[in-house]
């Protein structure tokens, strides 16, 4: 008789325990660790260091957008300055974020309704608190992807591409940024799923992250993935917010491309051709800084923004007692 299987729907064991990037200490003792993996390319695309399975195939969440704005773009919309990084950006909800999404829709006659992306509250903590304050409701300008849906839609509108289906994986403008995925990361996407915001999301490797983030930190000039690359970096509290860890680096150190996405997945390249990637494994964003900042002290990026970013207090009774630290 043949031994029972397990259900499908269990995930196959795993053999070894992804390496601990981060570690939570409370007065003194180590309360908890956050795993996962990490990727560092050296400034001629080779692997230079590998922490865990880089290989694997994650969804990089909105470290994807840049991806999906090239889409945009090779699509046919024209995008420059403030416009195409809020297209690639996982905005703050600030004031200014939403206004230029407003503008945006009216700029190409389309009605905020058209947005597909939840209503939601700013994602940063501070103006989610003076949002709600003000007594406003969760909106879908508001909610930290609409700059990219605004140019999806745009993009549609221009070439009469069904506006009711533009998150469809088989929509015209999806088949496209898929390809740009692929061509990016240099392998196949994985596995196709739906984002937060409800836009397809690709899965490719940390690997593949990486090697994306470097295709388009030196892409050709006047390429899609360079005008991108170079909004991003020319605007990045359009990318994120004034108190976000992508805009500080951007901004602080020159010619560098950052961006962060949902649990806890960061890729980053540096202008001469060294670049990051990783995922902590159990999805938890407090633990991104820390890992961001080891691992860029490890390619030598000498800045106190690199403190400022891997800075991560632990309180007890309103005092700091302890820290989240990087572990490798």
């Amino acid at each position: 008789m043949p031994a029972p299987q397990p259900p499908q729907h269990q995930p196959a064991p795993t053999s070894a325990l992804s390496p601990v990037l981060a570690e939570v200490v409370r007065s003194g003792f180590v309360e908890g660790r956050h795993r996962g993996a990490l990727v560092v390319l050296a400034a001629d695309g080779a692997v230079e260091l590998a922490l865990g399975d880089v290989t694997a195939p994650v969804f990089p969440r909105s470290a994807n957008k840049p991806m999906q704005a090239a889409g945009v773009l090779r699509s046919g919309l024209e995008l420059a300055g403030e416009r195409l990084a809020l297209a690639a950006a996982s905005h703050s909800g600030e004031p200014f974020h939403r206004d230029l999404v407003r503008k945006m829709l009216d700029e190409y006659g389309l009605d905020p309704a058209l947005l597909q992306c939840p209503p939601d509250l700013p994602l940063d903590p501070e103006e989610r608190d003076t949002y709600l304050a003000s007594g406003e409701a969760p909106d879908r300008v508001t909610m930290n992807c609409s700059g990219k849906h605004t140019a999806m839609l745009a993009v549609c509108a221009q070439r009469g591409w069904p506006l009711e289906t533009y998150l469809d994986p088989e929509h015209p403008l999806q088949r496209t940024i898929h390809r740009v995925v692929e061509e990016a990361a240099g392998e196949p996407v994985a596995a196709v799923g739906t984002d937060g915001c409800g836009a397809p999301l690709m899965a490719i490797s940390l690997v593949g992250l990486a090697r994306a983030f470097r295709a388009f930190a030196s892409a050709e000039p006047g390429s899609a993935e360079r005008r991108v690359a170079d909004a991003m970096r020319a605007h990045p509290e359009y990318v994120a917010g004034t108190r976000r860890a992508d805009t500080w680096l951007m901004r602080e150190v020159p010619g560098t491309l950052s961006k962060m996405g949902a649990e806890a997945v960061q890729a980053v390249a540096l202008p001469d051709g060294r670049a990051l990637a990783f995922k902590v494994e159990d999805g938890a964003t407090r633990a991104l800084g820390p890992v961001l900042a080891r691992a860029l002290t490890l390619l030598g990026v000498e800045s106190p923004v690199v403190e400022r970013i891997g800075r991560t207090p632990l309180l007890g009774g309103g005092r700091e007692v302890g820290e989240i630290r990087a572990a490798f």
